[in-house]
């Protein structure tokens, strides 16, 4: 049997940028979810990437995650007892109208199990700074994911788009 996926929500950053994405009202209806997303900062002039943090039914705590990155030159890892910090993206200092790109998957977030979550995600720069991470986070609540809030470290750019999918096994 093939996986089916339905788009259910798309969300565009307008003029201004957005402090996070959010996607509310979520059918239990799916096996699982996944987001793809292609993400711009408008202000971090520290470094050509950011990261946001993924918050599940409004709820911000029972949160962990662990990641590996590289960026090149520099390999690496990385834990938080307390989020589950994904999603590297492109920063406004890196090349102009680039965007990073990466996607989380959600199995069985209408079970009543703790919600696992993977991610993969890639800033990009066409100059010699950028970063790639795998990684994976863990929700330990045992409800129904309704609701999936991307907040960002500083904001979302405009164009920076999000698309979550529910994904059927049948």
């Amino acid at each position: 049997m093939a996986n089916t996926y339905v788009a259910i929500a798309t969300v565009e950053v307008g003029s201004g940028g957005a402090a996070d994405i959010e996607f509310t009202s979520i059918p239990g209806t799916y096996t699982d979810l996944k987001v793809v997303f292609s993400l711009r900062d408008t202000s971090n002039t520290g470094d050509v990437w950011d990261w946001f943090d993924l918050t599940f039914n409004g709820n911000t705590s029972n949160y962990s995650s662990r990641g590996l990155f590289g960026t090149g030159s520099t390999a690496g890892s990385g834990s938080d007892a307390t989020k589950i910090r994904y999603g590297y993206y492109t920063a406004s200092t890196a090349t102009a109208t680039t965007f990073g790109n990466g996607e989380f998957y959600v199995p069985n977030y209408a079970g009543s199990n703790n919600k696992s979550v993977s991610q993969d995600s890639v800033s990009e720069n066409n100059a010699t700074a950028a970063i790639t991470m795998l990684g994976a986070g863990l929700w330990a609540n045992t409800s129904a994911i309704t609701s999936i809030k991307m907040a960002a470290r500083i904001s979302f750019a405009q164009y920076s788009t999000a698309t979550l999918y529910g994904i059927k096994n049948s």
